[in-house]
């Protein structure tokens, strides 16, 4: 395989910033090899890549990050998360095998064959997943040894109507959805978020997307490492399922710059 060989990107912000912007999901590119081995045709695969991605989080991070005060770090994913999600465990731990949507997916957003039964998915762990995993935990290793802390904003969206694979879909899907961890979501950041994002029509908590991400070395470890995810319901900024953003997009960056300024700030 030969993909492009910095899939993902760190974005340097300011020395002095604590904050790592993290967007995991918003690219639809999948390297030739890897498209190979999926078997949905052309017009499917498009249609699935509308559900999955999380359009426009790269440009939501980028405007806030060019708006905010002292500029934050970013983590970017140039991939699909269709080649591996990054954010998934590789191994099962992961509750979203059920649905067959583990760190490599053999399943759609609506529960046809992505890939071939018995594809092994080692090859795409060992390409991309364990790198990657890598490189955010160096990342957020460099927010430490800089400033004493890392807080890691995972940024996401999420459709406004409950897509089949969900496992938490029947709960409320406000505007805005915070994804908390019970270690290292400590009340102060959640509540920078809830005054922060509470002009965009408010916010709910784990519902439909519980939890955030932090790199296994810190996870459940290191209360130095804070993170938080913030899913915006997609309706609210863009045309779903994959479309264009719209003014929404603004709405979201200046309540997100309002956030990552606060927590510069402590």
């Amino acid at each position: 395989m030969s993909p492009d060989p910095s899939p993902f990107h760190l974005v340097p912000g300011a020395v002095g910033s604590p904050v790592l912007l993290h967007v995991p999901h918003s690219s639809r590119a999948i390297p030739a090899p890897v498209r190979a081995g999926i078997v949905l045709d052309d017009e499917a695969l498009e249609t699935e890549l509308d559900h999955i991605t999380d359009s426009h989080t790269a440009e939501l991070a980028a405007r806030a990050s060019t708006a905010c005060a002292v500029a934050p770090w970013r983590f970017v994913n140039g991939l699909s998360r269709l080649v591996v999600d990054p954010e998934r465990f590789p191994d099962d731990r992961e509750e979203m095998l059920a649905v067959g949507m583990g760190a490599v997916y053999t399943r759609t957003t609506h529960g046809e064959r992505l890939r071939p039964p018995g594809a092994d998915p080692e090859p795409l762990l060992d390409r991309w997943f364990h790198p990657y995993a890598r490189a955010m935990t160096a990342a957020v290793d460099e927010r430490l040894a800089a400033t004493g802390r890392a807080v890691v904003v995972d940024l996401h969206s999420y459709p406004s109507t409950a897509l089949p694979y969900e496992l938490h879909g029947a709960g409320p899907r406000p505007p805005v959805c915070l994804g908390t961890d019970g270690f290292h979501t400590p009340p102060g950041l959640l509540a920078r978020a809830e005054a922060a994002f509470a002009g965009f029509g408010g916010t709910g908590l784990n519902s439909p997307f519980p939890g955030t991400y932090v790199p296994l070395k810190h996870y459940g470890r290191d209360r130095r490492v804070s993170a938080l995810m913030i899913e915006i319901r997609r309706d609210t900024y863009m045309t779903e399922p994959g479309g264009p953003y719209g003014p929404g997009l603004d709405a979201v960056a200046s309540a997100l710059t309002a956030l990552v300024d606060g927590l510069t700030d402590g």
